[in-house]
């Protein structure tokens, strides 16, 4: 499968968005309605998050959905806008490099994250065999005509942990990333300041980092030099929690638009 000359526009578009100290933010979306209304603000560029897509389809988060559920919704944003979305492809669902690349291409992704947690075991793939995957996927996406930007993730940072050996495995991993074709790395929920600078200065390439999930603001990561910012599930969860607050009034007998 070969790109469109309009696809690989956007692919070109979402690469060169990514400018440590100007981040690319990314309010992210799980479905056409909420992809429209970000893009109409006037985002350049959208992302899906793995986590709202799964909670929207009632399947569970990491790898809950198969490949068809998840990437179908993805798909279904992506056709409701004119701007590049990359897509939160979670740990590539078991598929072949190939099979994967043919999946977001299908689908018109610019982009993906991949994420280095093992599901189908525990904790985090080997450095290196992550790193060949990544490498297998960008050499299958440009096999394809699909140089498709790569975001990947890095989860030492997950489950609260911190402290300077995280850190170092971070930097680890980023670097086998970078030098594996990644694009960006996406050390997901790295919070102190001091790790974030570590991390921005010790990488040949852009970072991503989130909000929530660390203690800064965006212009302080801005002034940082992050490359991009992810808010995850939580426009989702602040789309329930509107919904919620009308139900609420409706059950009371008030004006719900109040």
């Amino acid at each position: 499968m070969i790109m469109s000359t309009a696809l690989n526009e956007k692919v070109a578009r979402l690469r060169e968005l990514h400018r440590p100290g100007e981040p690319l933010l990314l309010p992210n979306v799980w479905d056409a309605g909420s992809a429209k209304v970000v893009a109409e603000v006037g985002y350049p560029a959208l992302a899906t998050a793995s986590a709202a897509v799964s909670a929207m389809l009632g399947v569970p988060d990491h790898q809950g959905g198969t490949p068809e559920e998840m990437l179908g919704a993805a798909g279904r944003a992506i056709r409701a806008v004119d701007v590049p979305v990359t897509v939160d492809a979670e740990a590539g669902y078991g598929l072949a490099p190939e099979d994967l690349v043919a999946r977001l291409v299908g689908i018109g992704a610019a982009g993906c994250n991949l994420e280095d947690t093992d599901h189908a075991g525990e904790g985090l793939r080997p450095v290196a065999e992550q790193a060949k995957y990544l490498a297998e996927v960008r050499n299958a996406a440009r096999d394809a005509g699909a140089d498709l930007v790569i975001n990947a993730r890095i989860d030492v940072f997950l489950g609260a942990k911190k402290g300077p050996e995280v850190v170092a495995q971070a930097l680890e991993r980023g670097r086998a990333y970078f030098e594996a074709g990644a694009d960006c790395v996406y050390p997901i929920r790295v919070s102190d300041e001091a790790d974030i600078r570590a991390l921005v200065e010790g990488l040949p390439g852009p970072v991503n980092t989130n909000l929530p999930g660390n203690d800064l603001d965006l212009r302080k990561l801005a002034e940082i030099g992050v490359g991009r910012v992810s808010f995850g599930p939580m426009p989702y969860f602040t789309a329930l929690e509107a919904l919620k607050g009308m139900a609420t009034r409706i059950a009371a007998y008030e004006n719900p638009y109040g």
